[in-house]
């Protein structure tokens, strides 16, 4: 791969886009091969695997075969008059070798994502997909290997703890984009520093829901429902839980009940309710329905991995459902009466991946945005902020470094390389020594 970057093959516009073509038409090709794979894996339905997997991925290939010439192109910038009469522009060189480490619950699309920005930026990939969905894992390997070389995109797959330091200690990459949990991302980033290797961390964290008393509890209950059980719940941007004032805590209970049960019926035998992605999985779940009182749902059934739409009133704020992110469908809810108090709460566990607020006040709104540091969020919605590609998304502190999406991916895996160009024709002597004091004046001139 080193050989193939340094030989310049990935380089020019031409060969990008037709990368990215490829990789569109295989994909497609696959269609009904990923949707089967992500049922196998996470109980998915065709609808939600498009929609939050494979509807994705190629939104995200056509922006880039739309954009990319222009992404490329050199940007101009401005130049101070110290280097008159000098011109200044940008170049968004390609990195080199990039690793993308994706994870189990989205295992598609946060693979296929960043490797998209990895080929339009002009770069190699070496691509690690989740062993835990294994099935998506065989899938994955089989598409890029039939579309793409090895010494261009390389598929390593097995176990994670093995496969990625054998990867890391032995090569120098030029990035590493990883995304998972806060533990598994510390290790990788300590494995990257040894090296000096730039990273983009996408983690995790507990999310949390403010719903004020002045909110549509109705719509509220039908977008948090939505967000919280979306992939039952595995879903790094899900509401973690809900802080909601004291005078509409049973309402909200009551409306999201009752979305609960629109939405998804008998969740057993819902089609747009998924499954747990292993049985260890499914047990860390099971162990927090004893932190506390269940309010709705609660039903499980460890042989087909299902735990239902689950509501639950925690014991205390240091139980184990309300200190770990949660990554499955139960959701605490806890009530306040004043925001200082859910700050607090909030603060616990600080730097969010994702906020959510609900309220028509523009004024609280402005509050909770401006004392809550997060990587991104909604006011009055959930996780939609995700699906918008005109925007990065990324964490802020425990919960990553750095962001992707759309234009951002291509900057993310390209180097911005300033560049001064001066014409021979004006040559002050001014520049050079012997300087003495009058030069000195006329340098605090031009520099300031």
């Amino acid at each position: 791969m080193k050989d193939y970057f340094e030989a310049g093959h990935t380089r020019g516009y031409e060969f990008r886009i037709s990368q990215l073509k490829k990789l569109k038409q295989a994909l497609l090709a696959h269609e009904t091969d990923i949707y089967e794979a992500l049922k196998t894996d996470l109980g998915k339905s065709k609808t939600e695997a498009y929609v939050t997997e494979l509807g994705i991925v190629l939104s995200e290939i056509s922006l880039h075969i739309n954009n990319l010439k222009g992404w490329m192109r050199p940007k101009k910038a401005s130049t101070n008059l110290l280097n008159f009469p000098s011109t200044t522009k940008i170049y968004q060189d390609p990195l080199g070798i990039v690793l993308i480490i994706a994870p189990w619950n989205y295992p598609f699309q946060l693979l296929m994502a960043p490797l998209i920005g990895a080929i339009s930026g002009g770069n190699c990939a070496a691509l690690k997909p989740s062993e835990i969905t294994k099935a998506t894992e065989a899938l994955i390997e089989k598409i890029i290997t039939e579309t793409f070389s090895p010494a261009y995109i390389f598929v390593a797959t097995g176990d994670g703890d093995k496969v990625v330091p054998a990867l890391m200690d032995n090569f120098r990459f030029d990035h590493v984009l990883f995304t998972g949990s806060i533990s598994v991302g510390k290790a990788v980033y300590e494995m990257a520093a040894k090296k000096l290797t730039p990273v983009t961390l996408e983690l995790g964290g507990k999310s949390p829901v403010i719903v004020h008393a002045d909110a549509d509890l109705e719509t509220a209950a039908k977008r948090i429902a939505m967000g919280k059980w979306l992939n039952a719940g595995q879903t790094c941007i899900a509401p973690d839980y809900i802080l909601v004032e004291e005078r509409v805590r049973l309402p909200l209970i009551k409306a999201l009940t009752t979305s609960i049960q629109t939405f998804y019926g008998h969740a057993k035998q819902a089609d747009d309710y998924g499954k747990i992605v292993n049985e260890k999985r499914f047990e860390t779940l099971i162990g927090f329905l004893k932190d506390g009182k269940i309010l709705v749902g609660g039903e499980y059934d460890q042989a087909n991995l299902f735990i239902a739409p689950t509501m639950i009133a925690p014991t205390d704020l240091t139980c184990g459902v309300m200190t770990e992110e949660i990554f499955g469908p139960i959701l605490p809810i806890i009530s306040f009466t004043n925001k200082e108090d859910a700050l607090k709460i909030i603060n616990q566990n600080s730097h969010p991946l994702a906020f959510y607020v609900f309220t028509k006040n523009s004024e609280l709104e402005k509050w909770w945005l401006e004392n809550v540091p997060f990587g991104g969020g909604c006011v009055n919605n959930t996780v939609y902020h995700f699906a918008n590609d005109k925007i990065a998304f990324g964490g802020i502190g425990n919960s990553g470094i750095g962001g992707y999406h759309g234009k951002y991916s291509f900057y993310t895996f390209t180097h911005a390389k300033p560049v001064l160009k001066t014409p021979n024709w004006f040559e002050p002597k001014f520049k050079y020594p012997p300087f003495g004091d009058k030069r000195l004046k006329l340098f605090k001139w031009l520099i300031k």
